[in-house]
């Protein structure tokens, strides 16, 4: 026999589970998740910030609009975050406050004596920064969690261990199976499968919008001095690396993005020397040893946007996907936008501020 939904969410990660508790309450939601658990890639291998200008201009109205639930609901800790450069990047420093000073988002210039006061041990090179104090750790496993307990509650199925094998239209809607052998049916499908999006796309007969894994390395160094625990945030205006303290520990990436095919990604010690090596050029602190190391995928579309919205030539198909490094810190107002464009809802005062058509999957024609 086969279980009927109005919804089904293939992908039970971050973007998943805080779609399904946005419907759930409204209608009848299946989550269908690949793995043994929900969010054990992507999202349980972040290590995620709300950073307001992360992800560009056209990012940070998610961004903004989903900052008032994660402060409300706890799981925003202040920290901020400097951008720092050295003297031949000023230009760069600069760019960067012209590009984001119309965005809404907080930001400031700082110079050297400023920077070298937040960051103890930053060798003297590093001269200016772009400071931004509304940055925040974010506790992703917490939100995670709040959202499949609310879409749990709301009434939604979750199904693990339940890759989709087959999805083919039937009538007006959609039948799916799974490698276990169930068969669920719906109405419409959501591709919220991440760094599967594209595969999932072919597997359902619609056309791939060119959604691309990148592989992102972070390792977790044992460091003296011990980080201070109010250290920030600290980013290379040029995206070679950034780093945070994490438990009296320091958590350091290369700002990699190594195109892969969606897979358990696993960390190249390539990346990891490379991290180690920006760092002694950053800050004059002592590496005593790895502790830990990890990889997770990172999936953009060509213009590097979210895509949130019916397929253009598919019936009953929705993408929500695309989502980069930024889908944690704008889960809250993307949910409640796909769950709007789903429902056929008007927008409320979280999505008010944001243009739907600039996400639409129907940009890429």
């Amino acid at each position: 026999m086969t279980d009927q939904f109005d919804i089904a969410i293939v992908g039970a990660g971050m973007a998943g589970a805080s779609l399904a508790a946005e419907l759930a309450p409204h209608t009848k939601v299946l989550l269908l998740e690949a793995e043994d658990r929900p969010g054990y890639h992507s999202t349980g291998r972040s290590a995620a910030f709300w950073e307001e200008c992360y992800g560009g201009p056209q990012v940070v109205p998610l961004t903004l609009a989903s900052g008032a639930y994660l402060r409300e609901h706890g799981f925003l800790t202040q920290r901020g975050a400097l951008y720092i450069g050295r003297a031949d990047d000023a230009p760069k420093l600069d760019a960067f406050m012209d590009r984001f000073a119309s965005s809404g988002a907080t930001i400031e210039r700082l110079y050297a004596a400023a920077v070298a006061e937040r960051v103890p041990g930053l060798q003297p090179q590093w001269t200016g920064a772009v400071w931004e104090p509304a940055c925040a750790d974010i506790d992703v496993a917490g939100l995670h969690a709040h959202y499949l307990t609310a879409a749990r509650r709301g009434g939604a199925v979750l199904e693990t261990r339940a890759q989709v094998t087959a999805a083919e239209r039937s009538g007006d809607g959609w039948r799916l199976v799974t490698g276990a052998g169930k068969s669920f049916s719906a109405a419409t499908i959501v591709n919220a499968a991440g760094a599967w999006a594209d595969n999932f796309a072919t597997l359902a007969g619609a056309r791939p919008l060119g959604i691309i894994p990148l592989r992102r390395t972070v390792v977790q160094l044992r460091v003296v001095p011990v980080p201070r625990v109010d250290l920030p945030l600290v980013l290379d205006i040029s995206g070679q690396f950034y780093f945070r303290p994490e438990n009296g520990r320091l958590w350091l990436s290369p700002h990699d993005e190594e195109p892969s095919d969606p897979c358990d990604a696993a960390p190249e010690e390539l990346a990891v020397a490379t991290a180690i090596a920006r760092l002694e050029a950053v800050a004059d602190w002592q590496i005593e040893a790895v502790e830990h190391k990890w990889a997770g995928l990172r999936s953009f579309a060509p213009d590097r946007l979210p895509v949130y919205g019916h397929d253009g030539a598919v019936p009953g198909f929705f993408w929500f996907a695309g989502q980069g490094g930024f889908g944690i810190q704008t889960a809250p107002a993307a949910a409640r936008l796909g769950a709007q464009i789903l429902l056929g809802q008007p927008c409320d005062s979280m999505t008010l501020s944001l243009d739907r058509e600039i996400y639409s999957p129907q940009r890429f024609g």
